[in-house]
Formats: C-alpha cells, structure tokens, sequence
C-alpha cells in the first residue's frame, strides 16, 4: 500500500515538474520566439498562456512596444585629442510585431544591442572625431540627438526593416575638469555680455517708446488743433452763409416791395391816364368851382376878406369892368 501512494506521488510530482517546465506565460506587450536544440522555431506566440516541451524547447519573450535602451557611459575622442564621455544615451524605439521572427533570426533576440547599443558607439565616434571640443560641448551639442536618430533610422531601414527609433536624447559629455572651469567662465562673461546687450536694448527700446509716445502726443495735438481750426472755419463759413441767406432775403424782400410800388405807381398813372378824360377834368374844375367859390351880391366886397385900403386904390380901375351885378371870384 505504501508503495503504490509513493508511486502516486512520484507521478504527482513529476506531472507537476513537466507542467512546471511546459507551461510558460507571455506578457501583454511581448511575443515568444522558440527556440528547440539551439535552432530558432518559425511560430511567434502572442500573450497569454501556451505550452512546450521541456527540457527541448525553450522560448524568448520579445518586447513589441515602445522600449527604451540605455547606453551609459560612453567614451568619445574629439579632433583635437580630448577625450570625453556622454554619461547617458538613451534611445527610444519599437519593434514591429510581424518582424520580430526576422530581426530575431538575424540578430538574436539581444537584438539591441547589435542594432542599438554598438551603433551608438560607433556613431557618437564618428561624430567626435571630426569635431573639436568646442563644436561637440557647445556649438553642435543641440544637433547630436537628431543625428544619431537620423543616422539609426537609416542604418535600420537598410538592415532591420521593422524597427523603428522614435527618438534619441543624449546627456552633456563629461570633460577635463580645467576645460570645464574655463568653460564655465566663458559662459560667465557670455552671460554678463548678454545682460549687457539686453540692458543696451531695454534702454533703446525705452528710448524708441518714449520717441514713439513723442510722435503720437504730437499727432494727436496737431489732429485736435486741426479740428478745431475746421471747427471754426466751418463755423465761419456757417455765420457767412447765414449772412448772405440774410442779405439775399433783405434784398428779395426790398426788391419786392421795390416791385409791388412801382406796380402800384405804374396801375395808378394807367388808372389816372384811363381816368383822366377831358370830360372827367371838365367835372372835376366844375366841382372845385363849385366847392370853392363864393359869390357875393351888391357893390360892396365885405371888410373881412379885401383890405380897405388896397380896395379903395383899385375898385376905380376895376369898377368898369364889373359887371353891373358885382360878380367876383375868390
């Protein structure tokens, strides 16, 4: 009886053993490549739980999304024969999920490091080597990670279609202590000239302001001094319009009433020319006789209106005359 639980358990165990070995799992983000007595397997698991032998098969899990590489330290030889080293350099990239069985059969499944990491090198040294220290620490310092992107992607587009690099950053190289310290004083006195160029503009442009402020105060005086100088030509010209308006209607009315006299001197003489008749004259004396004559009876012209005197000398030339009625007009 106990050798038949022993033997159970020996199966149990060794069941659980090879379960142990052929089951593996593959994250979410990765693939598997097999590998089966050192040769690579043509199938690529996806993620999740799958299974394999033992002991034969073994497999690699593969990253097919972003990833970034690091590559430290990295020693760089300038033209002038100063040795500097770039600290960190790190390299952003993705591998395509229908190349991984490619790229992983031609480079492994280390694959960075051949395709990445000893390129770097060997590009950071090819640049270095044809730039003085000043070109790689300040100059050309902003340009190295969009050369060493282009010069990746090139390189994998020829060798390692599939893989992709999204972007490069490389830290400031380490230099010579003394070179760095009489850098940092160059930087110093760039600084103080750049304070120095910045103040000098500030001041100009103060001084532009203050012209510019000069020119607008001036136009906007001269524009309010030319408003009202056409303010009060205008009014001018109102106050002259209003006097012709005035003198024009004086002159119309003078001349109407001008006109409305002579019309009525020029109806009266038509009036008293059609008026004037011999027979209306003939009237009119016959009336003013009538109106204004006196007749007076008998020798004698009363007191009140012949003086006595004057009668006396004149009624003996006069007496014969007279009619015998003594008829006199006055």
């Amino acid at each position: 009886m106990s050798q038949a639980l022993i033997g159970i358990a020996s199966f149990v165990a060794a069941l659980a053993l090879f379960g142990n070995f052929s089951i593996h799992k593959i994250e979410e983000g990765h693939v598997g490549v097999y590998y089966r007595g050192g040769a690579l397997l043509s199938s690529v698991s996806s993620p999740g739980y799958h299974f394999m032998f033992p002991f034969i098969t073994s497999f690699r899990s593969v990253q097919t999304t972003l990833q970034t590489d690091e590559i430290k330290n990295v020693p760089c030889g300038t033209s002038g024969g100063v040795i500097i080293y770039f600290d960190r350099v790190e390299v952003v990239n993705k591998l395509d999920v229908k190349a991984v069985h490619q790229i992983v059969k031609d480079y492994t499944a280390d694959y960075d490091s051949v395709l990445i990491y000893n390129k770097i090198h060997h590009e950071l040294n090819q640049f270095c080597s044809v730039h003085n220290l000043q070109d790689v620490y300040i100059d050309l310092f902003d340009q190295i990670d969009e050369n060493l992107r282009n010069s990746l992607q090139q390189d994998l587009i020829e060798n390692a279609p599939g893989l992709t690099v999204q972007a490069v950053r490389v830290t400031k190289p380490k230099i010579p202590e003394t070179i760095r310290q009489n850098y940092e004083k160059m930087e110093a006195e760039k600084t103080k000239l750049l304070i120095a160029v910045q103040k000098q503009r500030v001041v100009e442009k103060e001084a532009e302001t203050d012209r510019k402020k000069a020119i607008i105060e001036a136009e906007k005086n001269a524009s309010v001094a030319k408003i009202q100088w056409e303010q009060k030509v205008m009014e001018k010209e109102s106050e002259k319009r209003m006097s012709e308006i005035e003198d024009t209607t004086h002159l119309a009315k003078e001349r109407a009433m001008a006109d409305a006299n002579y019309y009525r001197v020029e109806r009266e003489a038509e009036a008293n020319k059609l008026r004037l008749t011999p027979e209306y004259l003939e009237m009119l004396r016959y009336q003013s006789i009538t109106t204004n004559t006196k007749v007076f009876f008998g020798n004698k012209i009363p007191d009140i209106f012949v003086d006595p005197t004057a009668f006396a000398q004149s009624s003996a030339s006069s007496q014969s005359s007279l009619p015998a009625s003594g008829n006199k007009k006055t």
